[in-house]
């Protein structure tokens, strides 16, 4: 992995960071989670940690993967950083306060990657349709290969149809959209996530990987 700056940029637009020492057996399922309106609220362009806040309910979640050795891994696209809003010096700083509040709960993330590239931005992060950029699935599959993931098997939180679509086009048959009615988006089963009954039927779901 090349660094750029002392972070752990595998290209000029794409993060991957391993957190933690945590090892997982081959062939394990993930819990991949979108970070801004998943993990975090949602503020915008997120450049501020101070701003930072979890959602109600997040941290349990992740805290039961933890819990019954299902890595977490967040994929991110933070575009925020090709249009020019803020750098990856802010994204670290505001990503290290997100797992900071998600371990004052003892939650912990695994792996996160952050996709930068968007057809707006400028230099070599202008790039239309990247491979990494959710709805492509690229983090995921990005993340299945350096950890030895059963991606099928892997489920995935989001607040966004392009989520659901990053999970379906990897391969996942099952994705929990924030907020949202329940589907089918070809061969993922979408499931909303609104309320306490929808919550457990994702610590359900993990606790059964």
């Amino acid at each position: 992995m090349a660094e750029s700056e002392g972070f752990p940029l595998a290209e000029p637009g794409l993060w991957v960071e391993r957190v933690g020492d945590r090892t997982f057996p081959a062939g394990r399922p993930a819990l991949f989670l979108d970070r801004d309106g998943t993990i975090n609220l949602d503020t915008g362009y997120p450049d501020d940690p101070a701003a930072m806040a979890l959602r109600d309910g997040i941290a349990p979640v992740i805290a039961a993967a933890n819990q019954h050795g299902v890595p977490v891994v967040v994929v991110t696209n933070q575009s925020g950083i090709a249009r020019g809003y803020f750098g990856w010096d802010a994204f670290a700083r505001v990503n290290g306060r997100v797992l900071e509040l998600l371990a004052e709960q003892d939650a912990f993330v695994d792996m996160v990657l952050a996709c930068a590239y968007h057809e707006a931005g400028s230099g070599p992060l202008a790039i239309a349709d990247h491979p990494m950029r959710k709805p492509n699935p690229g983090m995921l599959l990005e993340a299945g290969r350096r950890l030895g993931l059963d991606i099928e098997r892997s489920l995935i939180v989001g607040d966004k149809p392009a989520d659901m679509e990053a999970g379906r086009r990897a391969g996942l048959a099952r994705g929990w959209l924030v907020d949202c009615e329940g589907s089918m988006m070809g061969g993922l089963s979408m499931l909303p996530l609104r309320d306490a009954t929808d919550l457990d039927g994702l610590l359900t779901a993990i606790r059964s990987l």
